[in-house]
């Protein structure tokens, strides 16, 4: 009985740590996996680095930005894309929601 007692607490110290640290960070490595995959020309991303730029082009492994006012093309591995800031579905909606918003008021 007190073999059990002692095989209690550790057990139960483990399955803690399990759901406050480890299962939350394999979540979050799953979002930015999804994220990184999902990226499609035309979106504006912020790179781990801090710099700013537009997606021209999208391989396997890497992505080409297209940053500055120069619009001088880089390439990036994907695992240095930090997050995308807009993506192009959410621009296109915008600019239709834009579009719909002007000819009501028209």
């Amino acid at each position: 009985m007190e073999a059990l007692q002692a095989l209690i607490l550790p057990i139960a110290f483990l399955a803690i740590f399990y759901f406050l640290a480890i299962r939350p960070q394999k979540k979050k490595e799953k979002q930015v996996k999804e994220m990184r995959d999902s990226l499609k020309i035309g979106d504006e991303i912020i790179t781990i680095g801090g710099l700013y730029g537009k997606v021209v082009k999208v391989k396997d492994d890497y992505v080409t930005l297209e940053v500055g006012p120069s619009k001088a093309k880089m390439d990036f591995a994907k695992w240095a894309v930090g997050s995308v800031v807009k993506s192009r579905v959410a621009n296109d909606s915008s600019s239709k929601q834009a579009e719909l918003k002007d000819e009501e008021d028209n």
